[in-house]
């Protein structure tokens, strides 16, 4: 638990109550009856026994009936869960992101899917740099758009989003999409090359709903989008020292049952070459890795 700040009003029955849901979740393998967990905790039998009524009243505990005892109930499950999503697009990456930015004198941003769309939920940028998208910014999450959403999360959540009604008409070499993913699951970065089609296309589909449009337009922007994995830059074995147009670079987080969560991404928008694509790209992931761990998260 966090301590308190200097010189604030301390409250010992609150701390009492905190030491008990402390203890517990430090054993959350057992249950422990009440003169033990009066004992261990060093307070009186009444009063441990009016905080575990309480926190079992609100669900926060369950009693063994049979047992006597006491262990962590259900009421904590959606606690923590609310906690950990609101790190996972609160302070914690925004802080990550920040150094970041700051390290690389670029725009750094983190989103993910809410609900059916893509929505960027953090951006930080150096002073004076115009991002180009904002905070809220929303995109379609089917085919060709969200690769990188799933592309993380098992074969079982790319084959579900392949499915998807597609938002442009889509092309899959399945063969280059196989490759895309390997590499990408194997670096734990993914490299979007950059071309001048794919920004505006990228700038035309924010906040478009693609079921409504014309199908004429819907067939014209489907020929302008590539077919999926063909703008995802795989390394040479060679080691080339020659310079590549990257867009961004890409990686994501995990959530506390070991799913994808935040895609944090590293704009580029320049040329350069494989070794400093791969410092990047190990920067990125050492910081979507900080960001898994003080959100309670982590990999499967």
């Amino acid at each position: 638990m966090t301590s308190f700040e200097s010189g604030a009003r301390q409250s010992p029955p609150t701390e009492r109550v905190v030491a008990v849901l402390d203890f517990l979740v430090a054993n959350a393998d057992r249950q422990y009856g009440l003169s033990e967990l009066a004992r261990k905790l060093g307070i009186s039998k009444p009063t441990c026994l009016g905080i575990v009524s309480a926190l079992t009243h609100g669900g926060y505990l369950m009693r063994d009936p049979v047992a006597r005892s006491y262990g962590l109930g259900p009421a904590l499950v959606a606690a923590g869960r609310a906690a950990q999503e609101s790190l996972a697009a609160g302070p914690v990456p925004r802080r990550h992101l920040e150094l970041l930015s700051s390290r690389f004198d670029t725009t750094c941003s983190a989103s993910a899917v809410v609900g059916d769309r893509i929505t960027i939920l953090e951006l930080t940028a150096p002073p004076g740099v115009d991002p180009g998208v904002k905070v809220g910014q929303v995109y379609p999450f089917a085919p060709p758009v969200g690769l990188m959403y799933v592309l993380w999360g098992g074969d079982a959540a790319l084959e579900s989003w392949l499915a998807r009604e597609p938002a442009l008409p889509v092309r899959i070499d399945r063969d280059r999409l196989r490759r895309v993913v390997d590499h990408c699951r194997r670096t734990g970065y993914l490299v979007e090359t950059l071309t001048e089609m794919g920004r505006k296309l990228h700038n035309v589909m924010a906040g478009v709903d693609t079921s409504n449009l014309p199908a004429e337009l819907r067939e014209l922007l489907g020929e302008m989008s590539s077919s999926l994995g063909e703008r995802v830059y795989l390394e040479s074995a060679d080691g080339s020292a020659a310079e590549h147009p990257v867009s961004l670079i890409a990686a994501p987080t995990y959530d506390a049952d070991g799913r994808q969560a935040l895609v944090l991404s590293l704009h580029v928008s320049a040329w350069i070459d494989q070794a400093e694509i791969a410092r990047r790209g190990a920067a990125l992931v050492e910081t979507a890795a900080a960001i898994t761990h003080e959100s309670g998260g982590g990999r499967r």
